[in-house]
């Protein structure tokens, strides 16, 4: 079990990051789950673990908010075919470019992911931990 219940990324632009998200986070089966205002929860099975929002939310203050410090995120996929279609789909999506799908033997023999940056140049990876 995840020792992480959620996450949140502020995002400068909601309208623009929500249907990245929605497109890249399709081929991991991550779908909208809840969705607040200018705040939306991603998940599997009904239960939204990562979550983004164009705040201030009931945590951040104003001052906050001034800088978007680029987060890095990444998500399990299910197969290398996952990481790929992420892959595509991000950067159908707008994503640019952070690292295309591959083995990152400095990581560990079997550790297979691709890399994107969101349209507030948050650094999103999908990843596969397993050989095929």
């Amino acid at each position: 079990m995840s020792i992480l219940d959620h996450v949140t990324l502020v995002v400068s632009d909601y309208a623009k990051s929500k249907p990245f998200y929605e497109a890249a986070l399709a081929p991991l089966g991550v779908t909208a789950v809840m969705e607040f205002g200018t705040s939306c929860g991603f998940g599997r099975d009904g239960k939204p673990d990562f979550w983004i929002g164009q705040g201030p939310t009931s945590f951040q203050t104003p001052e906050q908010l001034k800088i978007i410090t680029p987060t890095h995120v990444a998500f399990a996929a299910r197969s290398r075919v996952e990481v790929d279609a992420f892959y595509a789909a991000a950067i159908a999506a707008g994503g640019r470019d952070f690292g295309k799908p591959g083995v990152r033997p400095h990581y560990h023999p079997n550790y297979y992911g691709a890399f994107v940056l969101d349209p507030d140049g948050h650094d999103v990876e999908a990843v596969y931990h397993r050989h095929e």
